[in-house]
């Protein structure tokens, strides 16, 4: 075998495992932030009743 070509196959493949490592790294941070600014996005959120007990229950007559 050649060694020359089996060295430049092992770059290429060091090369595809760090693209991927990258592109799989930024992907997990962007879903990092996503869920972060659903969570205060959640927590600025106003309460869609002014009365956020009201009709829980419900008084049944016979």
């Amino acid at each position: 075998m050649n060694i020359a070509l089996l060295s430049m196959a092992m770059s290429q493949a060091n090369v595809g495992q760090q693209v991927s490592l990258s592109v799989m790294k930024q992907a997990k941070e962007t879903s990092e932030q996503q869920g972060e600014d659903i969570l205060k996005l959640m927590d600025s959120a106003q309460p869609l009743a002014k009365h956020p007990h009201a009709g829980q229950t419900m008084d049944v007559k016979y």
